[in-house]
C-alpha cells in the first residue's frame, strides 16, 4: 500500500463514517490483502443505497485497499423474468434456470456489471468488468440437471484479477461462468464470491445483504459465531430457510484460508467502512 498522508486520508473519509483515529490503525492491517465484497439485494435496486455502496468502494480504493466486487442481481432478474412471463422456481435457494431464462439472466447481469463499473469510474475510481463475455475467469460444471443452467465453479483464472489489481483498478465480477463447451451458466453470487475469496486467499469476505446479520431468538444481532454456534442455531431454527446455505457457504470459506467472513447490512450507511475500519464492526463475523 503506497504511503498516504494524514491530510489525504482526512479528505477521503466521509463525515459520518469511521474517524481518522480509528482508520489509521487499519491501514497497515489490510496492506496488500484482497477484500472480496459480494453485493446484492436492495443495494442493487435502491439508487441511494447503490450510490452509497459505490462511494464506499471508491473510498477503499483511494485509501489503497484492494476491494474485489462480486455482484448479484436476483431482484432485477426476477422482475425481468416476470415481464417475459417466465415464473421463477427455486430449489434450496437456487434459481432453476432453463434455456429461455439463462439468456435473460446473462443480459441482466452483464448490464449490471457495466452499470457498476461506470458508476465507479464516475466516482473517480478506475474499475474493470469481468463477465462471461470479457475477461471470463470462471470455469464451471453443471450443478445439477434439475436446476438447468446453474453452474458450480471449478476453476478460477486468478491472473486476470491480479492484472486488474496491479493497475489499481477495482475488479467487478458477474456471477456467470462457462463450461468446457463455452456454454454460459448462472452461478449463485454467494457461491461465486466464496470460491473467489478462497482462491485469492482473501483477508476478508464481506456479504452485503438486506438483514443486519445473524439474529438470536430475541432478534438481537449476534456479533460473532463459529461452527458450534451455527449448528446450534440451525438446530433450534433460529437460522432457517435460505439463510442455511448462505451461512454454510460462509463457514466453508472461513474454514478454507479466509480469515474473516462477515454478513453485513447493505441498507446501513457506510456499513463496509465500519466493518473494515472501526472496532465496532457491523454485522456478524463468521469464524470456523
Amino acid at each position: 500500500m503506497s504511503k498516504i498522508t494524514e491530510e489525504e486520508i482526512k479528505k477521503i473519509l466521509p463525515v459520518k463514517g469511521p474517524s481518522f483515529e480509528e482508520v489509521k490503525d487499519y491501514l497497515e492491517k489490510y496492506s496488500g490483502e484482497y477484500i472480496v465484497i459480494k453485493c446484492g439485494g436492495s443495494v442493487l435496486v435502491n439508487q441511494d443505497l447503490f450510490n452509497n455502496f459505490i462511494n464506499d468502494i471508491s473510498i477503499l480504493n483511494k485509501l489503497g485497499f484492494i476491494p474485489i466486487i462480486v455482484h448479484g442481481g436476483g431482484k432485477r432478474i426476477s422482475t425481468k423474468l416476470n415481464e417475459s412471463g417466465i415464473k421463477s422456481n427455486f430449489v434450496d435457494g437456487l434459481r432453476v434456470t432453463d434455456e429461455k431464462s439463462i439468456n435473460i439472466v446473462e443480459e441482466v447481469l452483464n448490464t449490471f456489471n457495466e452499470e457498476i463499473t461506470d458508476a465507479l469510474k464516475n466516482n473517480n475510481c478506475n474499475s474493470q468488468g469481468i463477465t462471461n463475455k470479457k475477461n471470463n475467469i470462471l470455469r464451471v460444471e453443471q450443478e445439477n440437471k434439475n436446476l438447468g443452467f446453474v453452474g458450480t465453479p471449478k476453476e478460477i483464472d486468478q491472473s486476470i484479477i491480479d492484472k486488474i489489481v496491479k493497475e489499481k483498478k477495482v475488479p467487478v465480477i458477474a456471477p456467470l461462468g462457462l463450461d468446457k463447451n463455452n456454454q454460459v451458466f448462472n452461478i449463485n453470487a454467494d457461491t461465486a464470491a466464496g470460491t473467489i475469496a478462497k482462491k485469492l486467499n482473501a483477508r476478508r469476505l464481506i456479504i452485503m445483504s438486506d438483514i443486519e446479520g445473524v439474529l438470536d431468538d430475541n432478534k438481537n444481532l449476534i456479533n460473532e459465531i463459529n461452527t458450534h454456534k451455527i449448528d446450534e442455531l440451525i438446530k433450534n431454527e433460529t437460522i432457517f430457510g435460505g439463510m442455511i446455505p448462505k451461512i454454510k457457504n460462509c463457514l466453508d470459506v472461513a474454514s478454507n484460508g479466509v480469515r474473516g467472513v462477515v454478513i453485513i447490512d447493505g441498507r446501513k450507511k457506510h456499513s463496509i467502512l465500519f466493518e473494515l475500519l472501526s472496532k465496532k464492526g457491523s454485522g456478524t463475523l463468521i469464524r470456523k
